[in-house]
C-alpha cells in the first residue's frame, strides 16, 4: 500500500536525492546525481536524418563508467522528431543483452535519452532546464521519475557528430519497483480510480512548471494511458488508488523550448502562460498541495541553483517563472482554482 511520503526537510537538500530512499530499490544508473561521461558510436546521422518518418533501432555501442555495451538506438517522440523544430531527435537506447547485477546499467533494459535538438548552446540549455523539472518533482514527490545528466559524445563512422549534454529517464517500472508498486497499463481509466490526493499534487505542479501537454486518465487516440503519463498502482491489475506519473516536460512555460506551443484547445499566448488544468471535483485538495509547496520553496529555488551547467540566464529564468507560480496561489481560489475542469 502507498504511503505519503513527508515533506523533505531544507537539511535534506545538500545531500544527493538519491540518498532520501533505500538506494537498494534505486537502479545504479539512477543512484548518482554526478554528470556521466558517455559515448554513443553507430550510424547517428542516419538516425536523425530518417526520425520524422522512421523509429527503426539500429545496432549501436555505448561505452561510460568503463563499461562498454551493445545496444541498439532508435528516435523517439513526436514533436521534437520532426525537423521543422530539432535536427536531432530524442533517443531510446536497448540492450539486447541485459546487463549484468555489477553493471551500472543493471535493470535499465531500455532507457529514455533527451537529447539537444539542435547542436547549440541555446538548446543544450534547453536540455537542461526540462532536466531541471524532472528534478523540482523529484523534490516535492518520490512519486516521480528519476533522471541522470551525461555528456555524451556521439560517433559515426569514425567521425564525432557533437558532444553535448543530455539525460536519462528513469523507466516507469524502476520507478514503480523503487516504490513498491506495479506500472498499470491500460487504455484509459475513470477519474475516480486516480489517488485524488496524487492528482490534486500533479495537477497543481503542472501549473507550476506552466504545463498544459499531459493528461492524467486517458492517451492519445489509438495509444495507451495516459498522454504524457503513466499510472501505478499496488498491483498490475488495479482499478483504484492510481497515481499519475508524468514526463515529457518540454511543452512548458519552465522550459520554454523554442518550438514549443500551447496545448489544442487551450486559450493561451504562450507556454509562458499559466493555464491551469487540474479537475474541479479535486479543488478541496488543492490548497493542502499548494501550502506543501510553499513550505518547499526554498529546496525549490536552492535545487535551480544547484543545476549543473545551466547559464545564469537558465537559472534566472526558471527562478523567476518559480516566483510568478507563488504570486498566483498566494490568490489560489481566484488565480488557480477558478480554471478548474
Amino acid at each position: 500500500m502507498k504511503v505519503l511520503a513527508p515533506v523533505l526537510a531544507a537539511a535534506a537538500v545538500a545531500a544527493p536525492l538519491a540518498a532520501q530512499e533505500n538506494a537498494g530499490k534505486v537502479t545504479p544508473l539512477f543512484a548518482s546525481d554526478t554528470t556521466l561521461e558517455v559515448t554513443l558510436t553507430g550510424p547517428i546521422d542516419r538516425i536523425a536524418k530518417r526520425a520524422e518518418r522512421s523509429t527503426e533501432p539500429h545496432p549501436a555501442r555505448l561505452e561510460a563508467a568503463g563499461e562498454v555495451h551493445a545496444i541498439t538506438l532508435a528516435a523517439r517522440g513526436k514533436t521534437r522528431r520532426e525537423k521543422k523544430n530539432c535536427q536531432f531527435p530524442p533517443l531510446r537506447v536497448a540492450f539486447p543483452d541485459k546487463p549484468e547485477a555489477q553493471s551500472l546499467f543493471y535493470r535499465n533494459s531500455r532507457i529514455k535519452l533527451v537529447t539537444h535538438c539542435r547542436d547549440n548552446d541555446r538548446f543544450e540549455q534547453a536540455v537542461l532546464r526540462e532536466y531541471a523539472a524532472y528534478r523540482l518533482y523529484n523534490r516535492v514527490t518520490p512519486e516521480s521519475l528519476r533522471v541522470r545528466l551525461a555528456r555524451i559524445t556521439y560517433m559515426d563512422d569514425g567521425q564525432k557528430v557533437a558532444e553535448r549534454l543530455g539525460f536519462f529517464i528513469e523507466d516507469v517500472d524502476d520507478a514503480a519497483r523503487r516504490l513498491g508498486r506495479k506500472e498499470v497499463d491500460v487504455v484509459k481509466v475513470p477519474v475516480a480510480a486516480l489517488d485524488q490526493q496524487d492528482a490534486a499534487r500533479y495537477a497543481l505542479f503542472q501549473y507550476l512548471i506552466g504545463n498544459t501537454d499531459w493528461a492524467m486518465a486517458v492517451g492519445p487516440p489509438g495509444d495507451r494511458c495516459c498522454h504524457n503519463s503513466r499510472l501505478i498502482g499496488d498491483s498490475n491489475g488495479a482499478r483504484s488508488g492510481l497515481t499519475p506519473i508524468p514526463y515529457d516536460f518540454d511543452s512548458s512555460g519552465l522550459v520554454n523550448a523554442s518550438y514549443a506551443v500551447p496545448n489544442e484547445g487551450i486559450r493561451a499566448r504562450s507556454v509562458r502562460q499559466r493555464v491551469y488544468r487540474g479537475l474541479c471535483r479535486f479543488n478541496a485538495l488543492v490548497p493542502a498541495e499548494a501550502d506543501r509547496l510553499r513550505s518547499l520553496r526554498g529546496e525549490l529555488e536552492r535545487e535551480i541553483a544547484a543545476t549543473p551547467h545551466a547559464s545564469s540566464r537558465s537559472r534566472d529564468s526558471m527562478t523567476g517563472y518559480l516566483e510568478g507560480f507563488y504570486k498566483d496561489i498566494a490568490e489560489l481560489e481566484r488565480k488557480v482554482l477558478s480554471g478548474c475542469r
